[in-house]
């Protein structure tokens, strides 16, 4: 089976709200995720996220801590998704890729089709509340 690795960024903000973001495109349009994408030989995942979220969202943001890394099996390959508690720096969260975006309180994360993986990390955020 195919493996893919990736960095998702769980971005909040001060008021405790979380980013997500619509995918726009591939097998799994339509789905809601944690904005990233996949690392680069010979980057860190720190900077393999800092890279895809400018990339994605023209948006500079600080990594502050690994949240999770899932291990999920889609029908056509094998994910691994580094999960990290980030916030913005600057920028203004401007969608290249995705087809919409939306801040989430803890109480609205479910209010959103999340895809499986990171289904996962929405259920452990949850708990931490």
């Amino acid at each position: 089976m195919k493996q893919i690795e990736v960095v998702a960024a769980i971005i909040h903000d001060e008021a405790g709200r979380i980013f997500a973001t619509q995918r726009g495109y591939g097998d799994m349009k339509d789905g809601w995720e944690f904005p990233g994408g996949k690392m680069e030989p010979g980057e860190t995942p720190e900077e393999s996220l800092k890279r895809e979220i400018w990339e994605e969202l023209e948006t500079n943001i600080t990594v502050e801590r690994l949240v999770k890394t899932v291990e999920w099996d889609y029908p056509k390959f094998h994910l691994t998704m580094h999960c990290f508690w980030c916030s913005v720096v600057s920028g203004a969260l401007t969608l290249k890729e995705h087809e919409a975006a939306r801040w989430l309180t803890i109480d609205q994360l479910d209010c959103v089709d999340w895809l499986p993986a990171d289904l996962v990390v929405v259920e452990d955020i949850k708990k931490e509340e």
